[in-house]
């Protein structure tokens, strides 16, 4: 099994809903974003996926998170650190146009020391 990880960052504010804390104000993060992909087989030239491909795939997604309020972009759900992991997750498994290649894990970095990550059984 062949396992590639690409490295995206995003700036974006959130809010934690009824965390009893700090995190319950407004305040924001450099969000690092580590996608992993996995598969079994090269394709013709050699590669699981092209890095540049995965790449603006998983480029999308965060585009659309960056500088955002994510309470007001990601509506219905509390934007955690694991929840924004398992959002990324979904959608770029949902762009990955090939059979052969999975998306196998999403850690979502909000602080150097901090993160969450997120992979299906």
């Amino acid at each position: 099994m062949y396992e590639l990880m690409v490295e995206l960052h995003f700036d974006a504010a959130h809010r934690i809903v009824e965390s009893g804390g700090r995190c319950e104000r407004l305040h924001g993060h450099t969000w690092k974003v580590e996608l992993f992909v996995q598969g079994k087989e090269l394709d013709e030239r050699g590669l699981v996926i092209d890095f540049a491909e995965l790449k603006e795939i998983a480029s999308r997604q965060v585009r659309e998170l960056d500088h955002q309020y994510l309470n007001e972009v990601l509506p219905g759900m509390n934007p955690t650190t694991e929840n924004i992991a398992r959002y990324l997750f979904q959608k770029v498994q949902g762009e990955i146009d090939l059979e052969r290649v999975k998306v196998s894990r999403v850690r979502v970095w909000e602080a150097r020391d901090t993160c969450a990550s997120y992979q299906e059984d």
